[in-house]
């Protein structure tokens, strides 16, 4: 008795570990709050809103098109590949099924990284470089289920087929299918399913604009996933169920009347193939008539999606939309030479980077009039990486400080950088999980400059900082927000726009740029060097600086805008808002970043792992 419920608490604890996160999901696809801290009641809304989405439906009906390709030409290669191999002598068969199985012992990265590399020397990244790499790397699976029943077949059956007169393609046909198709159809699944379920791969072999589930999903990851996402999940889920359920069922009834289930098998998978065709049909229709492609690489979460779809349709370019979590990432990406951008976004110290090493071409200003509506002070701003802004057009700017609960802080007490080393907020306390700007207090405190390279300057920061971590709840950033909004913690240290937003899901939290100082940020448009159509590129920064196209961005993004026609239309709510208005004296105060040397980076990240080897 004890044993049997040992053994039912045993399963209930599976059952609980696999189910009830794709519970909590498909209840967060009827909420109607879009932050998933937070209940704001029951909604179909989000079930809609995917299906129009264009950024999911174009991945959705990608991920669709790989998977059944990559599937059926490799299920093609392989069950031929496996046919070849059982002819073969030992010592030949040995050498085959060792270089077969190198995709299989790989990780999954080196072998999206080689292939990467091998591509940019030949062809572009795109739709077909994704294609060859998933077929590679699902051949072997394929292989693997199709050797074992030619194993077991009888090979002398099949020479006797021809012996009796029977044409090749009859006999395989007649005698070696009805002996395969069970591991054929194995095999096929499970292609289907390594194609499906792929991120490395994709990810190293994609071209600009293009990206599947898994890619679109890692990069809303990082940047706050959307409600629509948890809605497709969920009908992605519960189609996969159904259809299993089904088969088992319908499966176990032709079972015991004798029939086969392979019938019924092939029957699901028209099924399927029929209702990818229709889902296929939502999926929006790329528009063939672009005379131009503007590839454009950008921070995520970063520009109204209507925003490039009213643009393509206005002037027939069509953009190629890539997206980055950190300036570091973005300075990898268009290193790498993999894809050749014609316009990127990026902070401050990162375009002097590029600029020093000659990467960043001259606008021409010509083609950029409403460069206008841009706020001199703005411009004077970006003077510390763009001297004679002949390189960059300015796109959002803000600061970092401190986002704090009033119920349980004062507005006194966050005034000071002070505050975050206060016992009394033990556990209390969020800190920027980065290098830079985790720094930040601490080199303000110690009078220092936020861009020193003084090595005692920086030994006195960490030392601070070291005295802080037992006070700290954690180090985070993408997870600030839903923490704050939760009321998890007290304050935490953001950039300004993150502040902004977590201040319209709380009216209990509100933001605080400390007297002492603190880093502001300039995000800016520059044209690099790989640019092929510049011309385009420059015509797009105009778009962005136009009057509508710039408040209907500020309303997505929340962070300073420094178009003048924005700021000047600004209601009386954010006119009040310190995270998104700031004046000359509060910027005075404020120092930006510069770009780093190898050398110096190298030291800071040392540090930062001094400190973080002790949380």
């Amino acid at each position: 008795m004890v044993k049997r419920g040992f053994e039912r608490l045993y399963l209930a604890l599976i059952f609980v570990f696999l189910y009830l996160p794709i519970t909590v999901l498909i209840v967060l696809s009827f909420n109607d709050s879009k932050t998933k801290v937070s209940w704001g009641g029951f909604t179909l809304k989000w079930y809609l809103r995917c299906f129009h989405n264009e950024t999911i439906m174009n991945a959705f009906w990608t991920t669709l098109q790989l998977t059944i390709a990559s599937a059926l030409i490799a299920t093609i290669i392989g069950t031929l590949a496996a046919i070849g191999i059982s002819s073969m002598k030992r010592r030949n068969k040995a050498i085959f099924l060792g270089a077969t199985n190198i995709p299989l012992l790989n990780a999954d990265i080196v072998t999206g990284l080689s292939m990467m590399l091998l591509f940019v020397k030949f062809i572009n990244l795109g739709f077909v470089t994704v294609l060859i790499a998933h077929i590679t790397f699902n051949i072997p699976y394929v292989i693997l289920n199709v050797l074992p029943k030619l194993k077991t077949a009888n090979k002398y059956t099949y020479e006797a087929a021809l012996d009796l007169g029977a044409s090749k393609p009859f006999a395989f046909y007649k005698v070696t299918w009805p002996e395969i198709k069970s591991g054929v159809f194995s095999g096929f699944i499970m292609a289907v399913t390594m194609s499906l379920d792929d991120f490395s791969i994709t990810y190293f072999t994609k071209g600009a604009g293009m990206n599947t589930i898994s890619t679109m999903l890692y990069t809303e990851l990082r940047k706050g996933i959307k409600p629509e996402l948890y809605a497709l999940s969920t009908i992605l889920f519960l189609t996969v169920f159904i259809l299993l359920l089904a088969m088992n069922i319908r499966n176990e009834k032709r079972s015991s009347h004798g029939k086969k289930p392979v019938k019924n098998f092939i029957a699901c998978l028209l099924v399927v193939f029929c209702s990818v065709t229709l889902l296929g049909g939502c999926a929006p229709k790329k528009n063939s008539t672009s005379s131009k492609t503007l590839t454009v690489l950008n921070a995520g979460k970063y520009i109204d999606e209507s925003v490039i779809t009213d643009f393509e349709k206005k002037t027939k370019i069509k953009i190629k939309y890539e997206e980055y979590s950190s300036p570091e990432e973005m300075y990898t990406k268009y290193k790498s030479g993999s894809i050749k951008y014609d316009l990127i976004n990026t902070s401050d110290y990162m375009i002097e980077k590029l600029i020093k090493e000659g990467e960043v071409q001259k606008l021409d200003f010509s083609n950029i009039p409403h460069i206008n509506n841009i706020d001199e002070e703005i411009l004077k701003l970006s003077h510390s990486f763009d001297p004679k802004n002949e390189y960059t057009v300015p796109y959002f700017y803000g600061t970092v400080g401190i986002l704090y609960n009033k119920k349980m802080v004062s507005k006194e007490e966050v005034s000071s950088w002070k505050v975050l080393w206060d016992p009394k907020y033990k556990n209390e306390i969020i800190q920027q999980n980065s290098v830079r700007d985790a720094f930040i207090p601490a080199l303000v405190l110690n009078h220092s400059s936020l861009n020193t390279t003084k090595k005692s300057e920086l030994k006195k920061a960490l030392k601070l900082l070291k005295k802080q971590y037992p006070l700290t709840y954690a180090y985070m950033v993408d997870e600030t927000s839903d923490e704050m909004i939760s009321e998890n913690a007290a304050m935490a240290v953001v950039y300004s726009g993150e502040a902004a937003t977590a201040m319209d899901s709380n009216e209990n939290l509100s933001y605080s740029l400390p007297k002492e100082g603190s880093n502001a940020w300039v995000d800016s448009w520059f044209v690099p060097k790989t640019c092929q159509h510049k011309k385009e590129a420059e015509k797009f920064i105009d778009y962005l600086c136009t009057d509508k196209v710039a408040k209907k961005n500020f309303d997505y993004v929340w962070y300073s805008s420094p178009c003048k026609s924005v700021q000047k239309n600004l209601t009386d709510d954010f006119k009040k808002n310190p995270a998104l208005t700031f004046n000359k004296k509060t910027l005075d105060k404020c120092e930006l970043f510069h770009a780093l040397s190898d050398e110096d980076q190298a030291y800071y990240n040392k540090l930062w792992q001094e400190l973080k080897s002790r949380l």
